[in-house]
């Protein structure tokens, strides 16, 4: 034993044993896991393909997804909507029939004679009376009628023979029998209507493939004065009286209702203006002009108006420096009626008038326009009866007196 080194003699070059039995067995234990590891990912990835099919099979397909979606979008629901609008149309349409217009027509190389329809347009039913029924419609509807015929809101057809009718006013009366008529038209009030106040057109624009058309609107104007060519030679020879509304009048609406929310009539419906530039101004003739002419249709087949014998010009259309200069009108004179021409053998003529003459007062009553003064004219005075007139004549009021009587001038 070496006592310098107690632990026993040391060989040269020893190393530390390490055993070869115990690094072969952890290279085998770590081969085992990859082995182990990727069986498990094959087995995972099998179960995976297996299954994969069954949950597609199970899933809802974009067939059924859009066959759900259509089924709710075309699902519908019933409601019944009523307004003032649908209770005035149901109350009053079936009083507003077609009126055609049938002619006589020559054939050129024969000479012989058949009829054809001429037009349509419509008519309103207001009153029925010992079997007959009446109906109200324009007078440009049934001018040079051979023979008319009303359809009815059923579809039934009558003959309807003239009553009367009125180029002036653009008003004419029907009779037909009243078989097959249910409803009549309720009168309402035209000189209480209201600017913005609803109204409703009903007729037949553009012939009977249209029976019954509504429109809406509002009343735009009253009042207004619309100069008209009667007699198609271009010059004006009248000016009509009537209502404006943006609600729709089309050729055919010509003699239709104009009417409130209480389905009850205030005009007829007359005409448009129908330029390039215009739009929305549908023109009717208040009911409370077109009764007294009614009355007088019916009675005497035509109206007894009396007359002045005078055309017209609103003040308000004549020019500020005219007025002042030619009329010589006061200064606080801002409205009346200027006597354009007076006719020879009138009424106005016997009793002085003049032209330039400017009317302010009828019977004690104040004119302002020429509206003013035909309600005064037609609904106040009879033929036979005098009428005083006060006109300011170059600056210098005048008193006249005209003794009435029925021509064929204002």
């Amino acid at each position: 034993m070496d006592i310098n080194n107690p632990y026993g003699p040391q060989l040269p070059n020893e190393q530390p044993t390490i055993e070869p039995k115990k690094r072969n067995g952890k290279k085998r234990g770590m081969a085992g896991y990859f082995f182990s590891g990727l069986a498990g990912v094959l087995v995972g990835a099998l179960l995976v393909w297996f299954l994969i099919p069954s949950v597609v099979t199970n899933l809802p397909s974009d067939s059924e997804t859009k066959s759900k979606d259509t089924t709710q979008q075309t699902q519908q629901l019933s409601v019944d909507v009523t307004t003032d609008v649908t209770d005035a149309v149901e109350k009053a349409s079936s009083a507003v029939v077609g009126i055609t217009n049938i002619q006589s027509v020559t054939n050129f190389w024969n000479q012989s004679e058949a009829t054809q329809d001429a037009g349509t347009g419509s008519g309103v039913i207001y009153k029925k009376e010992n079997g007959k029924a009446y109906v109200i419609t324009n007078y440009h509807v049934i001018e040079d009628a051979k023979s008319v015929e009303v359809t009815l809101a059923d579809g039934s057809k009558a003959e309807a023979s003239i009553v009367g009718g009125d180029i002036w006013s653009d008003l004419a009366v029907l009779e037909i029998d009243d078989t097959g008529v249910e409803a009549v038209i309720e009168f309402g009030d035209s000189d209480i209507l209201k600017q913005g106040e609803t109204v409703i057109a009903i007729g037949n624009p553009l012939g009977l493939d249209f029976y019954g058309s509504v429109t809406t609107g509002v009343v735009s104007g009253k009042d207004r004065a619309i100069p008209v060519d009667l007699n198609g030679d271009g010059l004006e020879d009248w000016q009509s009286e009537v209502l404006q509304t943006d609600a729709a009048i089309n050729p055919g609406n010509s003699g239709g209702a104009l009417i409130n929310l209480a389905g009850q009539l205030i005009g007829i419906n007359s005409m448009k203006i129908s330029e390039s530039t215009v739009e929305g101004i549908g023109l009717a003739i208040p009911v409370n002009t077109a009764i007294p002419i009614i009355e007088d249709l019916e009675q005497n087949g035509k109206v007894n108006r009396p007359s002045m014998g005078i055309t017209l010009i609103d003040l308000t259309n004549v020019p500020a420096v005219h007025q002042k200069e030619t009329l010589k009108l006061p200064a606080e004179v801002t409205t009346g009626v200027v006597v354009d021409e007076v006719v020879e053998g009138t009424p106005a003529a016997a009793a002085g008038m003049k032209s330039y003459d400017v009317i302010v007062e009828m019977d004690g009553e104040k004119i302002e326009n020429t509206i003013e003064l035909r309600k005064h004219l037609y609904n106040e005075k009879e033929t036979g009866e005098e009428l005083k007139v006060k006109v300011y004549r170059q600056g210098k009021l005048v008193e006249l007196t005209l003794l009435l009587k029925e021509t064929t001038e204002l």
